[in-house]
């Protein structure tokens, strides 16, 4: 019998059962690329809180990285003013250079860097833009340092390019934020690429502008390395500072590429809209790539998102502070859970909380023996969705989002700790 985990799978031969009850034997497969793949630890874990929902359980998702808010009433009107003047056709593959024009203007206006229209890519969400950046850019026997904890997918695109990902891990006393002499120590003849995030998923945490320019200090002499700074919780900051990017820097700029979106900041992530700004020659191999694959993203969204760019942001800034509301909300009465460890997030909308304190506990039935088996036991026995920070590079922590409302986040860690209280 061949293990759900067996990657010889991809060879092995598939019986299918007929009409006729006679098996066939077929000699198809699947390829090692999409066995070899991990599943997104987020997703699954929002399938199965659906499949309780569905058995009747009332589940309280803290899993999924989306603002509970409705995407602005302006930008809405935008798109189906759009979609009532005919724009319904294929777009230029890079994206409208309506919309392309508005992100340099935003890049200006917000992060004070100049960019030329052509040297930005509109990808279908953020994270296509990483793929395309990760195909673009690396091969076999490449390296690329990922600052952990990171996001569930860079580790699964970096793999699919067929590079090698080597994880810097910033710890709960760091503030979960790798230094630059760590990076240092980790760079190899074979290092092309250096990828994180700020304000970071899964943690919150928000590098300052001291700890980017040292780490620009330290790769402006590796002349080799590209540096991916995604910035798609740039406006969900709560440092009371500017947002500040890597791509700053005089001594690297024309080495980052600048990845963000709209799903974030303006609630928009069925519209899968993300960008990048890039060098001239970084932009042209993604538009090559994404033009064998999706082609353009979809026209009457850019026309949407162009108008969110250059409108009133209070929309924006509101649902900022009504984030930081919740932060502060929910640290509180999650610190109050015994055995958590949680760190205080200046952005984005997670707390990632240290819950080793639970590891060779049981319940009678069941043993937490790391963060996947405490995911479990909250989802199945508190009936909450959380997932396991090993998904992003530290088995010892679990992710929450606090992207509900404060009568379902208390809500939540009343059933928490419930739940680890039956653990002995």
């Amino acid at each position: 019998m061949i293990g759900k985990n067996d990657t010889s799978l991809a060879t092995s031969l598939i019986f299918k059962v007929m009409n006729t009850n006679t098996i066939i034997m077929t000699n198809q497969r699947l390829s090692d690329r999409i066995v070899n793949m991990g599943e997104s630890a987020t997703l699954k874990m929002a399938q199965l809180a659906r499949e309780l929902t569905a058995q009747g359980h009332k589940i309280i998702s803290l899993s999924l990285g989306e603002p509970d808010f409705d995407t602005p009433e302006h930008i809405k009107r935008a798109a189906t003013k759009a979609l009532d003047d005919g724009y319904t056709k294929y777009t230029p593959v890079a994206g409208l250079l309506e919309l392309r024009q508005a992100i340099c203007t935003k890049l200006e206006r917000d992060n004070k860097l100049s960019y030329k229209p052509t040297q930005i890519v509109v990808s279908n969400g953020a994270k296509q833009c990483i793929a395309n950046l990760s195909m673009s850019l690396l091969q076999e026997g490449d390296e690329a340092i990922v600052l952990s904890p990171y996001w569930v997918s860079y580790k699964e695109i970096v793999e699919l390019s067929g590079a090698t990902p080597i994880f810097i891990k910033g710890s709960l006393e760091q503030d979960f934020k790798a230094s630059a002499a760590q990076v240092k120590a980790a760079i190899t003849n074979n290092t092309r690429m250096l990828i994180f995030s700020s304000p970071c998923n899964p943690t919150g945490s928000v590098f300052t502008r001291e700890e980017l320019k040292a780490l620009a200090d330290v790769l402006a002499e590796y002349t080799q390395i590209t540096i991916v700074s995604d910035e798609i919780y740039e406006y969900i900051n709560f440092t009371g500072e500017q947002h500040v990017s890597i791509a700053e820097f005089e001594n690297v700029r024309e080495r980052c590429v600048v990845v963000n979106g709209f799903s974030k900041g303006f609630a928009m992530t069925g519209w899968r809209l993300g960008y990048i700004a890039a060098p001239q020659w970084i932009a042209d191999a993604c538009v090559k790539m994404q033009g064998q694959f999706t082609s353009g993203a979809a026209s009457f969204s850019q026309k949407a998102a162009a108008l969110a760019l250059l409108s009133d942001m209070t929309p924006t800034f509101k649902m900022t502070e009504e984030f930081k509301k919740r932060r502060d909300l929910f640290v509180q009465i999650l610190s109050e859970v015994v055995g958590f460890k949680v760190n205080y997030p200046t952005g984005a909308f997670y707390v990632f909380p240290d819950i080793s304190y639970y590891f060779g506990k049981s319940n009678g039935e069941h043993k937490i023996e790391n963060a996947d088996d405490f995911a479990d036991f909250i989802l199945y026995t508190g009936h909450v969705a959380v997932v396991s920070g090993d998904a992003f590079g530290d088995p010892n922590c679990v992710r929450l989002s606090y992207s509900l409302g404060e009568e379902d986040l208390r809500e939540a860690v009343r059933r928490i700790k419930e739940a680890v209280a039956k653990l002995k």
